[in-house]
């Protein structure tokens, strides 16, 4: 559990990549000697851990409350544990320093430059006016702190919209997605 840990994938945010009920293994290591690094998959504790609005509304729980969700397969029954004790998965788009312009599309700009993203297919439609029912962003990321969005970003609950801060806490990574090893059509390495 101090190196690594399976983890399964619950929602759609990062398709097309990463699909609902992929498995993966998380690398834990890495990142007690680094910050994450841009197009690092990482997975974290869910905003209700460290969100100051949502952690208001779900205060965390006890150790021994959150342990449910860390059991493989348990983990996957509604409502076995706290919101708080949830983990989510997403891409790092901003390293801290960086100054992060994300479009109502959803398209990335860090310091001015285009960020080229292959891995982002679904964007967010955009009307005739240049409006979308996806958040715009225009952020400088802290020290300590990195920017995560989805990679389907015109369905993804990330950076853009938690209430009371844009940005991960590098104490809330619990670390790096690595290999996919279910299903087996599709193991392999995940790359960055």
């Amino acid at each position: 559990m101090f190196v690594g840990e399976s983890r399964y994938i619950p929602s759609g945010s990062m398709l097309p990549g990463l699909k609902i009920n992929d498995m993966l293994i998380i690398e834990k290591m890495a990142y007690r000697f680094r910050l994450p690094r841009r197009g690092e998959i990482v997975v974290f504790d869910a905003p209700y851990a460290f969100d100051p609005v949502l952690k208001a509304d779900s205060p965390a729980p006890s150790l021994w409350r959150c342990l449910p969700a860390n059991i493989p397969f348990v983990n996957r029954i509604p409502e076995v544990s706290p919101k708080s004790c949830d983990a989510y998965i997403k891409r790092v788009i901003g390293e801290p320093g960086d100054r992060v312009v994300v479009t109502p599309r959803g398209d990335v700009t860090i310091n001015g430059d285009k960020l080229n993203e292959p891995y982002v297919t679904n964007y967010c439609p955009v009307d005739a006016q240049g409006m979308s029912r996806c958040a715009p962003l225009n952020v400088t990321v802290p020290e300590g702190h990195v920017l995560v969005l989805g990679d389907n970003r015109s369905n993804s609950w990330d950076g853009r919209y938690w209430p009371g801060t844009h940005f991960l806490p590098q104490s809330a990574i619990i670390g790096r997605a690595i290999w996919r090893f279910l299903p087996w059509d599709r193991a392999g390495a995940l790359d960055s």
